[in-house]
């Protein structure tokens, strides 16, 4: 008789074993319609992500559901090695991701960012690969809108709710007192200051803005944070579920090996 928990990790497998396909294929698509490195630099994780996820799903089917014991261990050592990985990996995000925030000013819509105000290793991360992010901001055309905007009159742009993108990338920061002329256009004045190194690294060019800024890394660091906070909240979820998984898998090898040992007998 076909034991319980064997049936439940093969059902398990075969579901898992269904997504990795549009894993995969997802990951081909974007090698092929990626028409810049930004766009494609995602295909070759997401396609060694969906090919783990095949061969891990056909190790625990036929382990479980064909009684090949020595398959099933190879899945249960996988899967333990996945559940410590992602342990460690959401606890390493809720550590570096503590640190940081926009500061609130007065009087205006958006917040302003600071690099120094995040994770040191988050900085060096972002700082090791700039060129490359810079150059994918720019392809995002992150700052387009703005751009468009160019008759809006400077108190309407102080109440615009700018992502920390925008507000890092797009415009100088606002310890330049530098004068409005339109949101991506500002310049220099008497009254102005440049304690602030991003404010002699800003240019009206609407390829240069301040994409060289610290407040432009700050504000990438800053969207970052909230998505490894997020994923560190869905690892949770699914790390419980691997743990469930892990233990039906357990009682699935228990099942194989009594079987085995019935069968010598």
């Amino acid at each position: 008789m076909v034991r319980c928990s064997n049936s439940l990790v093969g059902i398990l497998n075969i579901v898992t074993l269904l997504i990795s396909i549009p894993i995969i294929g997802s990951g081909i698509w974007l090698s092929k319609q990626g028409n810049t490195e930004c766009e494609r630099f995602l295909d070759k994780p997401v396609i060694a992500l969906g090919v783990f996820v095949l061969l891990v799903s056909i190790a625990g089917l036929i382990g479980s559901c064909c009684r090949v014991s020595w398959l099933l261990w190879v899945y249960l050592l996988v899967m333990f090695l996945l559940i410590v990985l992602l342990f460690c990996f959401t606890i390493f995000a809720f550590v570096v991701t503590n640190r940081g925030a926009g500061e609130a000013l007065s009087d205006r819509g958006y917040k302003e960012y600071r690099l120094g105000d995040y994770s040191n290793w988050l900085q060096n991360r972002v700082n090791d690969h700039w060129d490359r992010i810079r150059g994918c901001l720019i392809d995002g055309r992150i700052c387009q809108r703005l751009l468009e905007a160019g008759s809006t009159p400077v108190e309407d742009f102080y109440r615009e709710h700018l992502s920390s993108l925008q507000s890092g990338c797009c415009k100088p920061s606002n310890d330049c007192n530098f004068q409005y002329v339109s949101p991506t256009n500002w310049t220099r004045t008497p009254t102005s200051s440049l304690t602030n190194p991003d404010c002699s690294t800003w240019s009206n060019d609407p390829n240069v803005l301040c994409y060289n800024c610290g407040s432009c890394k700050a504000g990438l660091l800053d969207n970052i944070k909230s998505d490894w906070k997020r994923v560190a909240v869905i690892n949770i979820v699914f790390l419980v579920f691997l743990i469930i998984v892990y233990s039906i898998g357990c009682c699935a090898f228990r099942n194989n090996r009594e079987d085995n040992s019935w069968k010598r007998l």
